[in-house]
């Protein structure tokens, strides 16, 4: 996992090969106005997702991880918590894998939990277990999926 402000995020790009691509969408975007929905950036290598959500209560959010896709999560307005823990370390999923949703759920429950600003971002590998849109209020966020 790794978090950081967008004006950082040129220290990642050599870590894949289109996160370059992924962080310049980000900065390109006029993500206020962006509306909810997916859009393809490279096709199915690299494309990203926008919504607006309503937080969830602590004890609703769902654990989950994925296989195929790594997650650059970028918070666009509110105030986003989010829980981590290592895959390696949930034991209990809920549900089978779901290939078409590429998608795991967990009933562990996260070891730490953050706070995600605007303008900040976090990227969630497959080895890395997340808790997602906690909070209060709207959240607007953009999650762009890098194929691993």
């Amino acid at each position: 996992m790794i978090l950081d402000t967008l004006i950082n995020s040129g220290k990642y790009i050599g870590l894949h090969k289109n996160f370059e691509k992924a962080f310049m969408y980000i900065k390109n975007q006029n993500l206020e106005e962006q509306i909810p929905g997916k859009y393809l950036i490279d096709n199915e290598e690299l494309f990203a997702n926008v919504s607006l959500i309503e937080g969830l209560d602590l004890n609703h959010a769902k654990s989950e991880a994925h296989k195929k896709y790594i997650d650059i999560q970028y918070c666009i307005s509110g105030i986003e918590t989010m829980g981590w823990k290592s895959l390696d370390d949930c034991k209990n999923p809920s549900e089978g894998y779901n290939n078409e949703r590429d998608v795991t759920f967990y009933e562990d429950r996260p070891d730490t939990y953050f706070e995600l600003n605007p303008g900040q971002f976090v990227v969630f590998f497959p080895e890395d277990m997340h808790a997602p849109m906690i909070g209060k209020g709207l959240i607007k966020k953009l999650v762009i999926k890098v194929k691993v």
